[in-house]
């Protein structure tokens, strides 16, 4: 019966110890961080907590500002309702991260400002951190197991394969090798000099590549319809090449016969200049007396006058004493 009841007392014991141990995490602990006089009621949600517990703190800039009161899931992610401090400043838009103190020490929750946007707004009673505003840090198992796969089913094992083969290709070779660098530095150096013609290039081409793609209905309609002209040289090319090649004898015999009469054209050129510059003295008279040759006897202006066998015509005979007097003189 002793044993019995000695059994029962420690089950009881056990029980009561293993409850309790249970909600520990529930139980404020003396010393907690200074919630002030108005603390604020923040949801985050995180896309893995890792191991973070209740009464977890809440940091920023390394200042304890709150702690973790409770973490639920909310959704396919979960949820950690945290209480800080009213009187820390905080944007709307603040970023929550899960940190660890150290290689093996506790997890706590990070509240810090945006670096890749500006602030907006300030964190109010109520406020919820999304999941895109949140991260976490590197588990030391990922490490360790990112380690693992390296040094076992990595490329550790190559990396002498790899020095080996260089080594080969290199010995005796270093001026080679030395050579090869300089121009490469060469031509590195030549290309950032010329950058902004490489980039305007770049965009002519692009310019030129879109013109191309409006125009590929045309280019596609003009490629079919010189399908046939291109079939019809293809017919002629025999009667195409015949005709260069006489083209090309008829410009040697050309040639040949200028060079030939080259002195007889240039004596009857000098010969014929006289003649030329005779004609270029007479100026408008050789026209007007070319007309009078072909209407010999009677001029262009005569002809008007003469209707059939008779002539009209119209003299003023002027034999004022004025004129008789010059004429006497």
């Amino acid at each position: 019966m002793k044993r019995l009841l000695v059994l029962l007392l420690a089950v009881g014991l056990l029980t009561s110890g293993c409850s309790g141990f249970a909600g520990l995490n529930d139980v404020p602990l003396p010393g907690g961080p200074d919630l002030g006089s108005h603390p604020i009621h923040v949801d985050i949600q995180l896309a893995d907590t890792l191991n973070l517990a209740r009464q977890a703190s809440v940091k920023v800039d390394d200042v304890t500002v709150g702690k973790v009161t409770s973490i639920d899931l909310n959704g396919w992610h979960p949820q950690v309702h945290v209480v800080v401090n009213g009187d820390v400043h905080l944007p709307a838009n603040a970023v929550a991260a899960v940190r660890q103190t150290g290689l093996l020490g506790e997890k706590y929750v990070e509240l810090t400002t945006p670096t890749d946007e500006a602030p907006q707004g300030a964190l109010t009673d109520g406020a919820v951190i999304a999941v895109s505003h949140t991260t976490r840090s590197i588990e030391v198992e990922e490490v360790l197991g990112a380690l693992s796969l390296l040094l076992n089913g990595g490329g550790i094992e190559r990396l002498h394969t790899i020095a080996s083969e260089l080594h080969q290709a290199l010995h005796g070779h270093e001026d080679d090798a030395r050579g090869l660098l300089t121009e490469l530095d060469q031509l590195t150096g030549t290309l950032a000099r010329n950058r902004s013609q490489i980039a305007r290039a770049l965009d002519g081409l692009d310019r030129l590549t879109t013109r191309l793609r409006d125009g590929h209905r045309t280019i596609a309609e003009a490629l079919d319809r010189i399908g046939p002209a291109l079939t019809v040289l293809a017919d002629q090319r025999k009667s195409l090449v015949r005709m260069l090649r006489a083209t090309t004898r008829f410009a040697q015999v050309g040639t040949s016969t200028v060079l030939a009469t080259r002195a007889d054209l240039l004596a009857s050129l000098h010969a014929l200049a006289p003649t030329l510059g005779r004609l270029a003295d007479a100026g408008d008279n050789l026209p007007k007396a070319l007309e009078y040759m072909l209407s010999f006897p009677f001029p262009d202006a005569i002809l008007s006058a003469i209707h059939g066998d008779y002539v009209n015509s119209h003299i003023e005979v002027d034999l004022s004493l004025s004129k008789l007097k010059a004429l006497q003189q």
